[in-house]
């Protein structure tokens, strides 16, 4: 019997198939999400239906939208998407969505990302656990026997256009200098996006020269993960924009929700420093607006957003936490170090795509190369998130802890401890696996690095 408990995170279903969940187990998930939407009185009697580029993703898809039909609602299928695209639809038409995805992870893995109608987030604190309960109950109820033979045909619809034309109005490339973009996609869900918002014949004609890198819709895939947040990932695309001498590197992620750039150099440029970036673009169109920033981004960015006359907001890591404090701020933006990137404009959910165009935007807007203009918004220096495995979490934190009594302690995410010369590092255990990640952050090297093995010296001990 599927334990439900090993695959519903804290954000949203992600586990192997078939060996932790199978379609059985989809259409059990079908069958809560609709029962909790129905009894929230969710507006709308239908449900969106999306999937990445996974082979396990449409019989998944199709097993939820049985369990979905089954409660009395219709399905339209998106078919092909983007999670971002999932979003936009839930935005858009005012309908509740699911995207199947299992995101970054690696082949064997699927998962489900939900929302209700405007994008507005599941986590396990509005709906999600309850759907885990429900969905188990009918799992060991046997309630669940599988879709059998196949419903009627769903409506299908493909937004890539109007998605593309949304996001065209939202920042005008149009009038920048002409840029060489090397795109790695990662064989994920990017090589479906970017021709279509970047390069799409029925659009007007932008000013870029794109140098695409395995946009071949592949979910073995072949070349590297698509996990941009992984180094090792990066080295192909970084290889690429030295060798074709363009301006900058995007990558995007399996679902294609999140951006990483690396400048002309092919060096990365941090994702604290994009939030930045964008902050400061969207203050210029929004003066006095608040902006919200993850824990772990750089201290430079409540910093710049300040300067910028605009009004910084700390939240919690993850996404159901930013979008909630977005919503409760009316926040015009908000970043974190995970390069995830929410917009006001955009229903307040994360789009890697938007961050990208205003990336592109502020390049091609004047004439320093990235690495110069990034600079700008890059004060200090960061370590970028360390794993350790570790047998007992909250015992580490607390022998982490003891060691620095007289630093200042936050402990609104795990442990954050800060510094008189400005130095700080952030502790938090993973929700999903044994695991501790450590991030870094001071005003040189040299103190970061000492910090830093300091830290892990305690933990890894």
């Amino acid at each position: 019997m599927s334990d439900l408990s090993q695959i519903v995170k804290a954000y949203d279903v992600r586990g192997t198939v078939p060996d932790q969940w199978d379609e059985r187990v989809a259409e059990a998930l079908g069958v809560a999400f609709t029962q909790v939407l129905n009894d929230s009185g969710e507006p709308g009697d239908a449900v969106l239906i999306a999937h990445d580029m996974r082979a396990s993703g449409p019989g998944l898809a199709a097993a939820f939208a049985a369990g979905v039909r089954g409660e009395g609602r219709t399905v339209i299928e998106l078919g092909l998407a983007s999670t971002d695209m999932l979003y936009y639809a839930s935005g858009s038409l005012g309908l509740p969505g699911a995207m199947f995805t299992a995101s970054h992870n690696p082949a064997q893995y699927n998962g489900i990302k939900m929302c209700r109608s405007g994008a507005r987030p599941v986590g396990q604190d509005s709906g999600l656990a309850e759907i885990r309960d429900r969905a188990q109950a009918l799992l060991d109820s046997g309630a669940i026997r599988g879709a059998g033979e196949p419903a009627a045909p769903a409506e299908q619809r493909d937004l890539r256009a109007d998605y593309a034309g949304y996001l065209r109005k939202l920042v005008d490339l149009s009038g920048i200098r002409p840029l060489k973009v090397v795109v790695d996609a990662g064989n994920g869900m990017g090589g479906w996006t970017v021709p279509t918002v970047l390069g799409d014949a029925a659009l007007p004609a932008l000013p870029l020269e794109i140098v695409p890198l395995y946009f071949e819709l592949d979910g073995t895939f072949p070349n590297h993960e698509a996990n941009p947040l992984d180094p090792k990932n990066l080295v192909d695309l970084q290889r690429a924009v030295v060798e074709h001498g363009a301006e900058i590197g995007l990558a995007f992620d399996g679902d294609a929700d999140r951006c990483f750039v690396v400048d002309e150099r092919g060096e990365p440029v941090s994702p604290s420093a994009i939030t930045a970036l964008v902050a400061a673009r969207e203050l210029a169109k929004h003066p006095g607006s608040t902006v919200i920033h993850g824990l772990i981004t750089s201290r430079a960015v409540p910093e710049i957003i300040r300067e910028q006359g605009g009004n910084p907001v700390v939240a919690r890591v993850g996404h159901s936490f930013i979008k909630a404090e977005m919503a409760r701020t009316n926040a015009i933006f908000g970043g974190e170090h995970s390069a995830h990137y929410y917009f006001r404009d955009f229903w307040f959910a994360d789009t890697g795509m938007l961050a990208a165009m205003h990336t592109l935007a502020a390049l091609g807007e004047q004439s320093l190369p990235l690495s110069v203009l990034a600079g700008e918004y890059e004060r200090y220096v960061a370590s970028g998130e360390i794993n350790s495995t570790v047998a007992d979490q909250a015992a580490k934190v607390a022998e982490v802890r003891a060691a620095y009594p007289d630093a200042e302690v936050d402990e609104m995410d795990g442990l954050t401890l800060r510094f008189p010369d400005g130095a700080w590092f952030n502790l938090r255990a993973s929700n999903t696996e044994p695991l501790l990640r450590l991030n870094v952050e001071a005003p040189t090297r040299a103190r970061m690095i000492s910090l830093r093995d300091e830290v892990l010296d305690s933990v890894r001990r």
